[in-house]
């Protein structure tokens, strides 16, 4: 028997290596052949894998590692030196990969046997035998998960009385305070290799120097520990702030390393417990963050897979424009949004407020296809994986599904100017809505509500924002929608 440890699942205790004879990793190129993925998220794979395939042979383990363009051609190669081996594989969470994978195995003389995913705490046995309804509510999910887990918990409620923490997570930092430093892994000569062949190898969108990612077990604990220690405390009042020149404030950087399974999620709850216990953060700043892993993260996966393939069939509004120029890292005069574009261009990175209310809010208020946003998350983050981004774009970030959202999230230029400080630098009048100098969310934002008031006003929680639409008059209107389109046609000319 031989376990076959795809390139996201490079945990080195995981359950799926109990009593392993051999250990299998296929390095296959014809994916990132498909996409322009950033280069330093093929390089955080490659060099992960890597570094992953030496640890594991220093632990005693025999791996065999197969580099090939395809899975289908390295396991030609696998059972010719081993005819009829039963492989056994951690379920992926990818819709259909599962299937793909078996048939792959099975196609060439081999079996194959699944085994729970253990990079979630979740399985999809126990959400399906809890989730007995229609649709979606994330924070019934929280709920029961922190009671499942145990964790904040005192008895049946939750410590300190509270569920949540968001209207103390919402501040915007004072004008002398500095974010924690960011950690940084300087690359060894493994990834400096790896990320030379990246770079020779494929056409890629993004900037290849100043990689700084981890990429080993070792360097993924570190990089726990120095959230742990630099970043929690910060990480919970000022997670929906953006600041120019910081791409990562006191977010904590670790989502990479859970998604590769460098980390578990339960050790990096403990972790964040832990530091509450010991009075070195607070119950604000633990909660959120266990709010994102314990619950968000599980819950992406769970939606994702209840809901595929209907997810990526449909868009609720209809939208079809291709992606402005500006999302390939071409520029524009709309401070929040070329910052955020740069911080993914340089790093392969953003936070969520940054993907949520700035990326996604402009695709969504311009009309851009919902699946042709998901696919720009899809190449161009580090953390990213299709069960990560599709729920997350099409739904939160776009409307383009209701399973889980009530309501497009949605702003004008208000919520970019109160939760961060880009609109007082930025050639755009925040404060105006027409005129050539106004801030093109604020047409967009109203030329949505105008144009989508169809479908959107009779949904439970677009009344306020439609009873402020009511009370704009014919002329307003007319020179909103103008405006609009002005908007709409300089960016897509790369002139916004």
């Amino acid at each position: 028997m031989t376990v076959w440890l795809l390139g996201d699942q490079l945990h080195p205790e995981s359950h799926v290596l109990d009593d392993a004879e051999r250990v299998l990793l296929i390095e296959a190129t014809a994916f990132a052949d498909r996409k322009p993925y950033h280069p330093q998220k093929l390089g955080l794979v490659f060099a992960a894998m890597r570094h992953a395939r030496d640890a594991l042979r220093e632990a005693g383990y025999d791996v065999t590692y197969r580099r090939a363009r395809t899975f289908g051609d390295a396991l030609d190669a696998h059972f010719e030196a081993r005819p009829g081996d039963d492989l056994r594989l951690m379920r992926p969470p990818s819709h259909g990969a599962a299937e793909r994978l078996r048939s792959l195995v099975e196609s060439r003389g081999g079996s194959l046997t699944l085994v729970d995913d253990d990079r979630f705490r979740c399985s999809p046995e126990a959400f399906d035998a809890w989730h007995d309804g229609d649709g979606f509510r994330h924070e019934d999910f929280y709920r029961w998960m922190r009671r499942r887990e145990g964790v904040l918990m005192d008895g049946d409620d939750p410590v300190g009385g509270q569920w949540n923490y968001d209207e103390s997570n919402r501040e915007t930092p004072p004008d002398d305070w500095s974010p924690p430093p960011v950690p940084r892994f300087e690359p060894d000569e493994l990834t400096r290799e790896t990320l030379d062949w990246v770079a020779e190898r494929f056409d890629t969108w993004g900037e290849s120097t100043g990689f700084a990612w981890p990429v080993t077990r070792a360097e993924a604990l570190d990089a726990l520990d120095h959230f742990v220690e630099h970043r929690l405390s910060p990480f919970g009042p000022y997670q929906d702030a953006m600041v120019g020149g910081e791409s990562a404030l006191a977010h904590s950087l670790l989502s990479s390393s859970l998604n590769l399974g460098l980390l578990g999620p339960r050790e990096v709850i403990d972790a964040a417990v832990d530091a509450w216990e010991r009075d070195a953060a607070p119950i604000e700043s633990v909660e959120g963050f266990v709010r994102q892993v314990l619950g968000w993260r599980e819950f992406m996966r769970h939606v994702y897979r209840r809901t595929m393939p209907d997810l990526v069939e449909s868009d609720l509004l209809s939208r079809s424009r291709d992606l402005p120029p500006l999302y390939e890292g071409e520029g524009t005069e709309m401070r929040c949004l070329d910052e955020a574009v740069s911080h993914v261009y340089d790093r392969g990175y953003a936070h969520h407020i940054e993907r949520l209310m700035v990326l996604s809010n402009f695709a969504s208020l311009y009309g851009a296809d919902p699946r042709e946003l998901n696919e720009w998350f899809h190449f161009g983050f580090v953390d990213a994986y299709h069960w990560v981004t599709t729920p997350n774009v099409l739904g939160m970030g776009t409307f383009a599904t209701d399973v889980f959202t009530s309501k497009p999230y949605v702003s004008s230029g208000n919520y970019v100017d109160r939760m961060s400080d880009h609109c007082a630098a930025c050639a755009y009048d925040v404060d105006a809505t027409t005129g050539d100098d106004a801030c093109p969310f604020n047409a967009l934002y109203w030329d949505f509500l105008d144009d989508h008031e169809e479908t959107l006003r009779g949904t439970g929680r677009m009344g306020l924002m439609y009873s402020h639409l009511d009370r704009k008059d014919d002329a307003e209107l007319s020179a909103i929608r103008e405006r609009a389109a002005t908007i709409r046609n300089r960016a897509r000319e790369g002139r916004l």
